[in-house]
């Protein structure tokens, strides 16, 4: 019987390629989006969901669980970026990045988890971001985010081993797709005293995303972890060099490191 997948922030980007993936291989796919009517032309169907809402959480989980009776594989992929010097992101900003990052996340398996028990298996994988290992120079909130899901994964990890429901982040480095155009900008300020350092680092990122890895590289590993038995509780998919950056963080002295990310980001 093919296994059923729902993947939040599924019409666009990482979620869009996972499912037109999936589908390739037999699996019954649903991704969701805040408006769903923009994608008709969709290969898989789109419910709407927002993870800042409950109520639609509950409903789009309730929609699937009547169509299919089951959840096999949720894919936590919903996320927004946000950039800017932390000493000026409006609050409401950082609290909506929180909302959309980590506890709408955390609502979703909430939500579906009950599903999963009573089916007496599940799989959960939460796309995180290798920039959640380490507090990266305007990116801060958006690091404080990731990580925190990471961490929440690790916990979740072992309070659910006795349900036969697997759970495992998995952190993608920059990657080819339009989170650059969706993700909040502090704006370069006249007279700030971050002028300079922001613009010049915000341009070096936006680069990275556009000459990023292509996102189908994402969706071979997500086919390959829903078919491990027993997947690792981290994994990371990305340019080598941005993933020994975690490795190196391990190793380094702090400071040694500081000043690694400090000549990267020519600041």
């Amino acid at each position: 019987m093919s296994k059923v997948v729902l993947i939040t922030g599924g019409s666009s980007g990482i979620g869009k390629s996972v499912g037109e993936f999936l589908i390739q291989k037999g699996f019954i796919v649903y991704g969701t989006s805040r408006s769903p009517e923009k994608y008709p032309e969709s290969k898989f169907p789109i419910v709407g969901l927002d993870v800042t809402k409950n109520n639609t959480i509950t409903e789009a989980i309730k929609a699937v669980l009547s169509k299919e009776g089951h959840i096999d594989v949720l894919i936590n992929n919903a996320g927004v970026g946000i950039t800017g010097p932390i000493e000026e992101i409006p609050e409401a900003e950082i609290k909506n990045n929180f909302e959309t990052n980590l506890f709408g996340p955390i609502n979703v398996i909430k939500a579906v988890l009950p599903s999963m028990r009573a089916h007496g298996s599940g799989l959960i994988i939460n796309i995180t971001s290798i920039a959640g290992y380490m507090g990266l120079p305007y990116r801060g909130i958006y690091s404080a985010s990731k990580g925190a899901f990471e961490l929440v994964t690790e916990a979740f990890r072992m309070e659910l081993k006795d349900f036969n429901i697997k759970m495992t982040n998995v952190a993608p480095g920059d990657f080819a797709t339009n989170i650059a155009s969706g993700r909040y900008h502090a704006p370069i300020l006249e007279g700030s005293p971050y002028k300079t350092s922001y613009g010049n680092t915000l341009k070096l990122m936006d680069t990275h995303v556009d000459e990023g890895k292509d996102p189908l590289l994402m969706a071979k590993a997500i086919f390959k972890i829903i078919n491990t038995p027993n997947p690792k509780v981290h994994y990371k998919i990305g340019e080598f060099m941005q993933k020994f950056s975690i490795v190196l963080k391990r190793i380094l002295p702090d400071k040694t490191y500081e000043k690694l990310l400090l000549k990267h980001y020519k600041l």
